[in-house]
């Protein structure tokens, strides 16, 4: 008898052993993030590579979560060269379900077919360039931020209504800079702005002291910027010293906390744009900050970051549908409509692109961006240059 009761014991004790493994062992889906971890934009990549972490360290401590998720990080260096090498190395490793990448258009548009050849879901981070989602009918390709087009729609119609009659534009010659400038020239011709001197300039080039000289005898009342915040900088710092007064604007490229922290208070006044609501404004844009900030990460969110982490949980909870099969993410992916993230409802068209996302115009004041319309500038209190010639 006392046998017997030992067995049952023993058995009773195997298969709480047992439930409790089985509660806790959950396949393993891993996600990719390939995005610019080293150089001028890294601050930017870095801030969107915690942010997908912090996704995914919250989702693996649901319970009601199917699988537990990990994340392999792969540097694309904004290099589209980098960026292509990047893509394959994650397509070919099947163990990869799907992929958050780019933050820099030029590799985005370089690497779209490679995801499409691996047959490997994308959302891209935050490139703009509307050829990523629209050249193409590629199904792995995804978008929840909103293309360049809005931004350049918005900025010269902005412009126009304070008064500003006449630009120089400097824009990078990658894929976002001449996209960029594309949908930009034909708004503000369009709304009868006149651009004087346009230049094309190299991500690596140092000095623009021709460019420059040639704007400062043109004397436009704006210099338009369409590149990336490190080039921006740059280009900055050279107009202040050669006493260039037009007024800066820029396109989403520029906006950064990098900007002002190299800047200082050259940066004040500048003008950028913002893709999206701020983060005070969406429901759980504060909690997003505070669940980052309790993770003590080394590097900031910056302006990007929360992308990242709606575009993780909007792959995690497809996932949580349909499995970890890439063709079945693909296709559930670009079925989305309405679905909630941290930066609204996300709705996907035929292209992969999200319907639901805006722009705004941003200014440096005190050493913040903030949206034009809280700000003095937008008062009168504080003047922007050049506006009355």
């Amino acid at each position: 008898m006392r046998r017997m009761a030992c067995y049952l014991l023993l058995s009773v004790l195997g298969l709480s052993s047992f439930a409790i493994s089985g509660a806790i062992a959950k396949d393993k889906v891993t996600i990719a993030y390939i995005g610019s971890l080293t150089g001028g934009t890294s601050h930017i990549g870095l801030g969107g590579r915690n942010s997908i972490d912090l996704a995914i360290r919250l989702r693996n401590q649901d319970p009601k979560s199917k699988y537990e998720y990990q994340l392999v990080s792969i540097d694309d260096e904004c290099k589209p060269n980098i960026g292509v090498q990047a893509v394959t190395k994650a397509g070919a490793d099947r163990s990869i379900v799907a992929a958050i990448a780019h933050y820099c258009s030029a590799v985005a548009m370089a690497t779209i077919g490679v995801f499409h050849k691996f047959g490997l879901p994308m959302i891209t981070f935050t490139a703009v360039a509307p050829e990523i989602t629209d050249s193409h009918d590629y199904k792995e390709i995804h978008r929840i931020i909103g293309n360049a087009i809005d931004q350049n729609r918005i900025g010269p119609a902005f412009m126009r209504k304070l008064g500003y009659k006449t630009w120089a534009v400097i824009h990078d010659t990658t894929a976002f800079g001449t996209s960029n400038d594309k949908y930009f020239t034909e708004n503000l011709e369009k709304e009868g702005g006149t651009i004087v001197a346009k230049f094309g300039v190299s991500p690596d080039q140092q000095d623009f002291t021709a460019e420059l000289t040639k704007i400062k005898e043109l004397n436009p009342q704006v210099v338009y910027l369409e590149m990336l915040a490190p080039v921006a900088i740059r280009i900055r710092l050279q107009m202040e010293k050669l006493g260039i007064n037009s007024q800066l604007d820029s396109n989403s490229g520029v906006w950064s906390e990098d900007f002002i922290k190299n800047l200082g208070p050259i940066a004040e006044g500048a003008l950028s744009r913002r893709i999206g609501k701020p983060l005070d404004e969406l429901p759980e844009g504060r909690l997003f900050l505070e669940k980052y900030a309790a993770q003590k990460y080394d590097q900031p969110a910056d302006v990007w970051g929360h992308y990242g982490y709606a575009e993780a949980n909007l792959l995690m909870d497809v996932i949580e549908k349909v499995g970890p099969d890439r063709a079945k993410i693909a296709a559930e992916l670009r079925k989305a409509k309405d679905h909630p993230t941290v930066i609204g409802s996300v709705t996907f068209n035929d292209h992969g692109q999200n319907i639901n996302d805006t722009s705004d115009v941003m200014v440096v004041q005190d050493g913040h961006w903030i949206v034009w319309d809280r700000s003095e500038f937008a008062t009168g209190k504080r003047k922007l240059k050049r506006i009355d010639g």
